[in-house]
């Protein structure tokens, strides 16, 4: 089988057609450039070059040859500076989790900044919960994750993205929906409140709780839902208060009146990125770098 070196030197000797002057491009001497020549004839078993003392011209199969060669050679080209951006992380793939909320919050900035540094890399999203993101990134089949704070082993790593605040989700007829200021929480104590899941949305049930307790109040738990848009729908619907991200206002819903609140921690909600710490996904490490 021909070599690309036997390649090269075809071209250059086809679009010189001086083997001193192919030589000289190629930065070789010309007695190994007509070696390279003779053993490509000779593995193709036909003459691809008329020489003579004074000329060189192609053959009518080494006109042929020349197209295909060219062709070869650019892809063999195409070939390594695709690994060699692979390698970088500068090309490839990396598959995203995120939870519902995120993507009102962190995950708009994540993608503009792939987007920005890493064009040639494919972001492959993935809505999930949680624990769902935690279990994909396990087995392989995430790269990177957006969860809330949550305990995990000693091959994942997470690094905190961001921190805002919870607003209150008020039905616009509701007692609560209007008025100046801060809403204390114990505006709260006996209200109907729609709840998140313990098992689904263990982070916000959890938080949630903490927040109920130190307040001192014993809202009237009517619904357990695990998605945020969920809660909405159900508050649009005039079931009962929700307590969301503050980036979850961004959702529209004609029913739905959102307040501040007062709060001893004005930024309690966390999101997290995660990851495996032996994943080998160059774009990974690259886009982390990034962020």
């Amino acid at each position: 089988m021909f070599t690309l070196a036997q390649l090269v030197s075809f071209v250059a000797v086809a679009e010189e057609l001086h083997f001193t002057r192919a030589a000289a491009r190629l930065r070789m001497t010309q007695p190994p450039l007509s070696r390279q020549i003779q053993l490509l004839e000779h593995e193709l078993g036909v003459q691809l070059l008329d020489r003579t003392n004074r000329t060189v011209r192609l053959t009518p199969a080494g006109r042929a040859f020349l197209n295909e060669a060219r062709t070869i050679l650019r892809q063999s080209e195409e070939a390594t500076l695709a690994a060699k951006q692979v390698s970088a992380g500068r090309a490839g793939a990396i598959a995203v989790g995120f939870t519902a909320a995120a993507a009102y919050s962190a995950l708009g900035p994540l993608l503009a900044v792939a987007r920005s540094v890493m064009a040639c890399t494919e972001i492959v999203l993935r809505e999930k919960v949680t624990r769902d993101q935690l279990e994909a990134i396990t087995e392989g089949s995430l790269d990177l994750g957006m969860i809330r704070p949550s305990s995990t082993g000693p091959d994942l790593e997470t690094r905190p993205a961001i921190r805002e605040g919870l607003i209150a989700a008020v039905p616009r007829d509701h007692p609560l929906a209007t008025g100046d200021g801060p809403l204390p929480m114990r505006a709260f104590d006996g209200q109907d409140v729609l709840m998140y899941s313990p098992v689904e949305a263990r982070y916000f049930h959890e938080l949630l709780v903490s927040i109920f307790r130190a307040a001192q109040i014993a809202p009237r738990f009517t619904q357990y839902l695990s998605q945020v848009h969920s809660l909405l729908a159900m508050v649009n619907a005039g079931w009962g208060v929700a307590f969301v991200p503050e980036a979850a206002a961004q959702m529209r819903f004609s029913g739905i009146a959102f307040r501040s609140l007062e709060l001893a921690d004005p930024t309690p909600v966390e999101l997290h990125l995660v990851w495996r710490r032996v994943n080998d996904n160059p774009a990974l490490h690259a886009l982390l770098r990034h962020l």
